[in-house]
Order: C-alpha cells, then sequence, then structure tokens
C-alpha cells in the first residue's frame, strides 16, 4: 500500500516543531506499525536526511516504550493494544496517517516522537514497592492465602506497563490511572499494607510535584489504555488517600 505519513519533527525540547510529510510506498499489511516507520526511516537514511527518531524496545507489548499519537489516539486506532501491536492493514493506501508524540508537560519532547516519561519513575520511586527483610528469612511468595478475588484485582492492576497513554488521552494530562493502579495493586495484597499509608500519599505527592493533572472522570484514560486498566482503579487511590490522610 502506498501511504502519506505527516510526522511531528522538532530537534529537542525547547526548539520549534513541525509536522513533516512523507510518502511511503509497498507497505506490506502484515508488517507492525514500528516496522513500517523502520522502512521510512531506511529510505531517509539513504537519501541522506535524518531519520525519525521513536522510541521502542520489546515490540511485543510489553515495556510500553513505543508511545505514540496515531491519527490522534495514543497507541492508535485498535484497543487493546501498544503501538508495536498495530499492523498495517488496520490502513488502506492512499491513506494518510499523522504520527505525533504523547503530549502533555510532564512529558517533554526529547526529539521528534520520543518524549521523557522519567515522571513515572519517580513516582513509582516514591512509593511504588513493598520493603522486604533479605536477611534471610524472606517467606514464600505462596505462604500468605490471599483470597483469589483479591488476588486477581492486584494481577489486573500489575498489568499496567507504564507506557503514558491515560496521560496523552487525558484532556488534563492526568497520571491517576498510571497511580492508582500502582496504588491498587499492593492495596489488594497483605503485603502492602504495611506502607499503605506513606505509599498512596507520596506517590500522589509526587504526581502533582511532576505537573500531571486532576482526573477530569471522562473516562479517555480507560479507552486508550493497551492494557486496558479500569477507572475502578483510581477509586482505589482516592480512597486509600482520604483514608491515609484521616488516620494522620
Amino acid at each position: 500500500m502506498d501511504l502519506t505519513l505527516k510526522i511531528w519533527r522538532q530537534k529537542k525540547e525547547y526548539e520549534k516543531g513541525a509536522m513533516h510529510a512523507y510518502q511511503i510506498k509497498n507497505i506490506e499489511p502484515d508488517m507492525s506499525f514500528l516496522e513500517m516507520l523502520d522502512v521510512l526511516n531506511q529510505e531517509l537514511i539513504n537519501d541522506g536526511v535524518e531519520p525519525v527518531a521513536f522510541d521502542h524496545d520489546c515490540r511485543e507489548g510489553i515495556c510500553g516504550a513505543c508511545s505514540l499519537v496515531i491519527n490522534g489516539a495514543p497507541h492508535g486506532p485498535d484497543s487493546g493494544t501498544t503501538t508495536c501491536q498495530l499492523h498495517m492493514r488496520r490502513f488502506n493506501t492512499g491513506d494518510t496517517i499523522y504520527i505525533e508524540p504523547f503530549r502533555g508537560s510532564a512529558f517533554p519532547v526529547i526529539k521528534d516522537l520520543v518524549v521523557d516519561r522519567s515522571a513515572f519513575d519517580r513516582i513509582q520511586q516514591a512509593g511504588g514497592y513493598v520493603s522486604i527483610n533479605t536477611s534471610g528469612n524472606t517467606v514464600d511468595a505462596n505462604a500468605t492465602p490471599i483470597p483469589k478475588p483479591d488476588a486477581d484485582e492486584a494481577f489486573n492492576s500489575a498489568a499496567c506497563i507504564g507506557c503514558g497513554a491515560c496521560v496523552a488521552a487525558c484532556k488534563n494530562s492526568s497520571a491517576m490511572l498510571f497511580v492508582g493502579a500502582k496504588v491498587s495493586q499492593y492495596a489488594n495484597l497483605p503485603q502492602g499494607k504495611v506502607e499503605s499509608k506513606d505509599r498512596v500519599i507520596n506517590m500522589v505527592k509526587q504526581m502533582d510535584k511532576e505537573g500531571f493533572g486532576s482526573c477530569t472522570n471522562t473516562g479517555a484514560c480507560e479507552a486508550h489504555c493497551p492494557k486496558e486498566i479500569s477507572t475502578d482503579n483510581i477509586l482505589t487511590l482516592n480512597r486509600e488517600y482520604i483514608k491515609s490522610k484521616l488516620n494522620q
């Protein structure tokens, strides 16, 4: 298939960027979206043009690095998939595809389609963990009985890959679905209850410090999440936060 690509090009964070148009031909329908970009970059290199910078790693929907806004939708038109899992058969020959980086003040553009998502790392470092005594007295993971509904809820929350699609989809660039998922996966397990009070307060504090907005209650985050993380996690986040504040 033959396509017109309109891609955001920006040399560095504080430099003005713009959309650039590229023509690409003979794209196979079974190619992934990132393979199509690989083909484009090879053509640009052959023509002596600087290739388009875009982030990627695993290319199998696990790492969350391939964060692109495609035709206005984070990760593209398919639901429950990341950009690397999107295939070109989803488009038709002659289509114009708009490709942009994730937008959000907490996600500054590094170059072209690559954004700095280290704000998520700092939120995680603020409390998204469980402290374990590793002095030789550690307990087996399955030694503590956990009701299956609680384990399932924790597992569903832990499926979050931290890609940032929730932020890109939200009008306020809110990270509450991400933070809610990280808080919920521990709130549903006995191992996470010991530090639950400090965890939620510290993570929300860091989230606000990074410049993320408040929840809009529109549900765009859940709709565009490649792992279909439920907004019920935001409910859990708010409940845990209020409970921790009342017990201070």
